[in-house]
């Protein structure tokens, strides 16, 4: 009997062997991109474009677009928010600042960067792979679905731009700020031979 549950063992020792070599090469390469942030988006372009191809090519597959767009959806505005959301969190002293006065603090994302990004291409890549299986082509009018997805994007970041104009937080920097101090008086007049 120990002969059956030792072949048995011996099988998967293999298969989780591959397993765990293929996570740890994987997880090499995607730690590998993390600074190269304008590639991966490029690539992740790419990825969307295949798909959307591959739709436009089936002439179907609206109801998995539809969830892919509503996913993507829900990462952007968790991307867009702050990790403490003074609206939902119990102010412990660490929150956006809503005056001039108030001490400066960065704006950290409830989703970062690096998962908003690898979130989206790990949707688009399931989202192809769904096109493959026609128990996912259910027939819908698309034309609506857009439209309802059209209304609810607006809807969405309406509100979230009013949270941004509320607590007053931009969640974009474009570079680093650079402050040139005042000219005095004296500088400002003068001519140097």
């Amino acid at each position: 009997m120990e002969g059956v549950g030792g072949d048995a063992a011996s099988a998967v020792a293999p298969l989780a062997k591959l397993r765990n070599d293929f996570t740890r090469i994987f997880q090499y390469y995607l730690d590998r991109s993390t600074p190269h942030m304008v590639q991966r988006w490029l690539g992740t372009l790419a990825v969307a474009a295949i798909y959307m191809l591959r739709v436009y090519y089936v002439q179907g597959f609206y109801i998995v677009s539809y969830g892919l767009g509503i996913y993507i959806l829900n990462l952007l505005i968790g991307f867009l928010s702050p990790k403490i959301d003074p609206e939902l969190e119990v102010l412990d002293g660490a929150s956006l600042p809503t005056k001039g006065s108030d001490e400066f603090r960065p704006f950290v994302r409830r989703l970062p960067e690096f998962k908003f990004w690898y979130s989206i291409t790990k949707a688009f890549c399931v989202a192809f792979l769904m096109t493959f299986f026609s128990v996912f082509d259910v027939p819908v009018f698309w034309p609506i679905l857009l439209c309802y997805w059209v209304v609810l994007f607006v809807l969405t970041m309406k509100r979230q731009i009013m949270h941004m104009i509320k607590y007053r937080y931009v969640p974009f920097s474009i570079g680093k700020q650079r402050y040139t101090g005042k000219k005095s008086a004296a500088s400002k007049g003068r001519i140097v031979d």
